[in-house]
């Protein structure tokens, strides 16, 4: 018996420890996936391709069922395919158009990414555009400009886990309102450099990339400059657009399915992932330490404070438009909605239902083209 209360006596804070430790290695890890820079999952199964039809067959998801124009990352002879309208859709599978000509023999492997991007490279577009350099505190960001005649320039951000590529589809956007382009990268992103910890710091250290493209522009001639961001691209602009020493040129903000709170994002797609409290909770005050910050890949604790963008609405100067799906399914418009609401005076957001997250100009390419087009010219930037 003696020997017995020894044993559990020692055995009893050992386990204690080796839970404690697990649960830190949990939040430990939880807070590393979110500042850790994205690669691209395999979301979507292709179940066959018709050559002679030009059709392809997915199985059925909430975004392969989607009307409209999309794109697939594949493996094989293709690596990226353009699909077009859906033709017939059962209980498990979608068929759909190919925009992409496959040819007879082409090897195409079952796992892909289903994408909101269309575009991936800028010669797709058919406008003049050149490659630049942006000096900024991170070194030389990749950067691609769309020149046009006007004095209004439009700096576009992408959002978490993309590239550049991502901004594509508003370019045409822009250039038949007359408008320059410049499509930017920022730190961490795989085309900008690397910062010492090579982690994102979701907008609290990017914008400064930002804001170099802003001195960028306003060198080559730019007067005005509209910021978009896309998704975490969105909380990029709107650190920018309150932190910029160029804040006075900035006329405008068009944010696309944007993280307007980090919290309120955080906390919805842990519920998605099946991540319950206290975890979640616990992941963001680990990010919010110096030390357990480094320690998950962040180079600085992450102030969600300052990026709650809701409970900073009064710093807010430029008009905003706010491109929100209520059916996003990844970052929940409810900030985006409570912006609104904190700034009538400034933002507009029309409603827009169905589209999935950044994939608004997809499924609804002219509703999403008129909102920006009206927008901009009822506040005489284009």
């Amino acid at each position: 018996m003696k020997s017995l209360r020894h044993a559990v006596a020692f055995a009893v804070p050992a386990v204690i420890a080796t839970g404690l430790a697990a649960g830190a290695a949990a939040v430990l890890a939880t807070a590393r996936r979110v500042v850790s820079p994205a690669v691209r999952r395999n979301d979507t199964r292709i179940v066959a391709i018709d050559t002679g039809a030009q059709t392809i067959e997915l199985a059925r998801t909430p975004d392969t069922e989607l009307p409209g124009r999309y794109g697939l990352f594949a493996t094989g002879t293709y690596g990226y395919v353009k699909l077009g309208a859906v033709l017939s859709a059962d209980r498990s599978t979608v068929r759909r158009k190919l925009l992409t000509q496959i040819e007879p023999g082409a090897r195409v492997d079952g796992d892909a990414a289903f994408s909101g991007w269309y575009h991936v490279t800028p010669s797709e577009l058919h406008l003049p555009w050149e490659s630049v350099l942006i000096g900024s505190p991170a070194g030389p960001c990749p950067a691609w400009l769309f020149p046009a005649e006007s004095s209004t320039w439009v700096i576009q951000v992408h959002g978490r886990g993309t590239t550049r590529s991502e901004c594509l589809r508003a370019v045409p956007v822009m250039h038949a309102m007359g408008l320059p382009s410049l499509v930017v990268s920022y730190r961490n992103d795989g085309e900008a450099p690397r910062s010492r910890g090579g982690g994102y710091a979701l907008g609290a250290a990017e914008w400064r990339d930002v804001d170099a493209a802003i001195g960028y522009a306003l060198r080559r001639g730019a007067e005005r400059i509209v910021l978009m961001g896309w998704s975490m691209g969105g909380a990029i602009a709107l650190q920018t657009a309150v932190s910029s020493e160029h804040r006075d040129a900035i006329a405008g903000v068009i944010l696309e399915s944007p993280v307007v709170d980090w919290r309120t994002v955080l906390r919805f797609q842990a519920r998605e992932s099946g991540l319950r409290e206290p975890l979640p909770g616990l992941a963001m005050g680990a990010l919010g330490n110096s030390v357990l910050a480094r320690l998950s890949g962040a180079d600085e604790a992450i102030p969600f404070d300052r990026l709650d963008m809701v409970a900073r609405a009064s710093e807010l100067a430029a008009p905003i438009l706010i491109l929100h799906s209520e059916d996003d399914g990844f970052v929940p418009a409810d900030a985006s909605h409570a912006l609104a609401e904190a700034r009538p005076d400034l933002v507009t957001m029309p409603e827009f239902r169905v589209a999935r997250h950044t994939k608004i100009w997809n499924y609804d390419q002219d509703g999403w083209t008129a909102a920006i087009t009206d927008w901009m010219t009822e506040r005489g930037l284009a």
